[in-house]
């Protein structure tokens, strides 16, 4: 049997994240495993907008993080809580570098991560966490698409 004894789920709080964390809570459930969710608050340029000054920034960055534990807390239903371990991450920087980190850090055995499924321009523009991470990744791991095609429990 495949070792799945560490799940990292990478999560933006988006309904693409939310239902690709079924999967990683019922991955986790059937496999015992521990599950890290991980919140990355991106580095914001916008230093000129604001004068070149830190202070405002500082605090700008202080609520996101407020915000973040208060989201990242609320993810994982009760039920779920009573039967596996979770361990919730909020960390600052590039989204697919953190999580790459993480996987590194943590010694992950899989990562369960949300695909937006953007195409064309907006794909060239903003790229794919996702994508890069596939590329990069110490350990497998799972894209779940936008949903569609739900998953069933038997």
């Amino acid at each position: 049997m495949i070792k799945i004894e560490k799940i990292l789920f990478p999560t933006d709080f988006s309904t693409y994240a939310k239902h690709a964390l079924k999967y990683a809570l019922d991955l986790a459930l059937e496999r015992k495993s521990k599950l890290y969710i991980l919140h990355v608050i991106p580095k914001l340029d916008i230093s000129i907008g604001l004068g070149g000054t830190a202070s405002p920034l500082s605090q700008i960055y202080s609520n996101m993080e407020q915000e973040a534990k208060k989201t990242i807390h609320r993810l994982v239903p009760k039920r779920f809580l009573e039967k596996i371990e979770v361990e919730n991450i909020i960390t600052r920087g590039t989204p697919h570098l953190e999580i790459i980190k993480a996987a590194k850090k943590y010694n992950i055995d899989l990562i369960t991560i949300a695909t937006h499924g953007r195409t064309g321009l907006s794909h060239a523009l903003l790229g794919s966490t996702a994508e890069k991470v596939v590329r990069q990744a110490p350990c497998p791991v799972l894209c779940v698409k936008r949903p569609g095609h739900e998953f069933v429990v038997p």
